[in-house]
């Protein structure tokens, strides 16, 4: 039997590095200092170059996301002082200041040269892109920011300290945004394969700008800065426009693209009758699991079917295809909400019915207007509706029984209808959707298209970790530039979170489990939510003794070809003096 006893307390510290283990030296391989180092010219007089205090900052977030003026007690709590050789009173707000106003002047820049080398020192081919932007609110007073620019105008593409930053403004109202908050859009590219997600590059557009004008800006800069060779890019509806496949096309580019069901609904009459439907092979996670385990729970598929098709734009006709798709869940999920809006409208109607039966308060004319508007306001339901106030003649009200208390004799007679006609109308259209593209059709049949395009989901959960765990948003900062520059380097630092577990998976044998290729970069950080370095204060000064990483984290870095944490540090410090 092993014996455990205790033993004199010990004058060593003890700081907890955490996912530093696993952080620095991946920050490390891909190079970020140097590159930041090469955009932002050195300041003779600086004890710190921008590339290390940027790169701290960027693990900060990774690790545990606190404000500018934190960063220095959470240096000292997790060790990163240590690991990136920076003492703690060097490290404050201002520092990170003015790294983050000089990393502003060459945003852009950096950023592309971090895509291009992660792509080429990770094997990540920059083939096909998903586009996807999200916003992200802003508290506080922003006095100082003001409408910008276009990245394109007046023959040139600007970018890097040639563009002033998003103009922080309120922005359209949405279903996580009320109405009146300021925000910018931020749109990011996103590389997406069999190993999941790789966000490579982004940009902001103001905040009262939509997709159309956030698309076109990004790819202008995607074009300058990557130049890609026969990208194809893929995208969703509110990103749609006949000049968005043209400016692709002329780039020998291609493009994926939901596009608008009422713009595309006349061609679907028009063609229905000649429609070849086929069922398409991609099928959800939670469908294939289903179909694995033989689940009585519905199994739902997508049809396909294709329409050669020719847009016009400015004077050019861009050839494409229409894939008109059928999704048996989205016409159950459409007709149920369908039916739970018209139900509330017209308990809604009846309501208000009773009301001006009764006499009540805020029956009069203007008033009942007024309530059905805020009623009905903008729901699709809303439009099989039709009411009207029916003025009642001396006979009808004396008819009337004896008002109640605190009501009055009725005037009116409220009275609504609901067409059903117009419901089934809506309903043969339930289920369908439409995406253009203009990959000829050599290059890609419309099954394999629709998967790519289903791949877009993994943009959108790349938008919420965005806004999520690195906590991007609320941003506290005063100057709209620092925001901007935080924002860019919240992008490359997204880029580092799902680089993580990109090269776990490409590491993996082809025996490896589907779990195990599903192993997620919070998986492979929560495994270092605890590692320890010690630190012994002598005479001399602080020695430092990083402890033995656990079975799990040697497993993990020795996977990912990482130096654990005694290798980087014995690089980093100097070696103990001789007394």
């Amino acid at each position: 039997m092993t014996q455990i006893w205790y033993g004199r307390q010990t004058n060593a510290e003890g700081v907890n590095c955490g996912t530093l283990a696993l952080i620095a030296p991946l920050m490390e391989r891909m190079q970020i200092e140097r590159i930041i180092n090469q955009h932002i010219p050195a300041d003779q007089q600086a004890e710190f170059d921008h590339g290390r205090v940027l790169s701290l900052l960027m693990a900060a977030r990774l690790y545990s996301p606190v404000a500018l003026d934190n960063v220095a007690e959470w240096a000292g709590e997790s060790g990163a002082d240590l690991l990136w050789g920076m003492p703690l009173e060097k490290i404050n707000d201002d520092r990170l200041g003015r790294s983050l106003d000089a990393f502003f002047t060459q945003r852009h820049s950096i950023l592309a040269s971090l895509a291009l080398h992660v792509a080429q020192e990770f094997d990540v081919p920059l083939n096909d892109v998903h586009y996807d932007p999200t916003h992200i609110v802003f508290h506080g007073a922003y006095e100082s920011s003001q409408p910008r620019a276009g990245v394109v105008g007046d023959g040139v593409v600007r970018s890097d300290d040639l563009l002033d930053p998003a103009h922080i403004t309120k922005g359209r109202a949405g279903q996580d945004t009320p109405d009146g908050v300021q925000l910018v859009h931020a749109g990011l590219f996103t590389h997406v394969d069999e190993y999941g997600p790789l966000p490579i590059y982004g940009h902001t557009v103001d905040g009262n700008q939509n997709g159309r004008t956030a698309v076109r800006e990004g790819w202008e800069l995607v074009r300058q800065r990557l130049k890609p060779q026969k990208l194809t890019m893929i995208s969703d509806r509110g990103t749609f426009s006949a000049g968005h496949l043209a400016r692709l096309r002329e780039a020998d580019c291609r493009a994926i693209c939901s596009a608008p069901w009422n713009e595309f609904r006349p061609l679907f009459d028009a063609q229905f009758k000649r429609l070849k439907w086929k069922q398409a092979s991609y099928l959800s996670i939670e469908q294939q699991r289903r179909r694995d385990t033989n689940s009585e729970l519905p199994r739902e598929h997508y049809e396909l079917a294709v329409v050669k098709h020719s847009l016009e734009h400015e004077g050019a006709t861009i050839p494409c295809r229409v894939i008109f798709v059928f999704s048996t869940a989205d016409q159950k999920v459409v007709r149920k909400q369908r039916e739970k809006q018209i139900t509330k409208l017209r308990e809604g109607l009846q309501k208000l019915q009773k009301s001006v039966a009764e006499g009540r308060r805020n029956t009069d004319p203007a008033s009942v207007s007024r309530r059905v508007n805020k009623l009905l306001g903008k729901k699709q339901a809303a439009k099989y509706f039709q009411w009207e106030l029916i003025p009642l003649n001396k006979k009808e009200q004396a008819s009337l029984p004896k008002p109640q208390s605190g009501c009055k004799r009725p005037t009116n007679r409220f009275h609504f209808t609901f067409d059903s006609r117009e419901r089934r109308r809506d309903e043969q259209y339930d289920g369908y959707s439409a995406l253009v593209t203009t990959v000829p059709l050599q290059e890609g049949s419309a099954d394999l298209l629709f998967t790519k395009f289903k791949q877009q989901c993994y943009s959108e959960q790349v938008n919420s970790q965005f806004k999520g765990p690195l906590a991007v948003h609320p941003v506290f900062l005063k100057s709209p530039l620092r925001v901007e520059a935080l924002v860019f380097l919240m992008i490359a630092t997204l880029m580092v979170y799902y680089l993580l577990q990109r090269m776990y998976r490409q590491s993996l044998p082809d025996t490896a489990s589907t779990k195990q290729r599903r192993t997620t970069s919070k998986t492979l950080l929560r495994a270092f939510s605890t590692y320890i370095v010690f630190i012994h204060r002598t005479p001399l000064g602080r020695e430092v003794r990083p402890s033995r990483p656990t079975k799990r984290q040697t497993e993990i870095l020795r996977q990912l070809g990482l130096p654990s944490p005694a290798q980087r540090l014995r690089t980093r410090l100097p070696r103990a003096p001789t007394r």
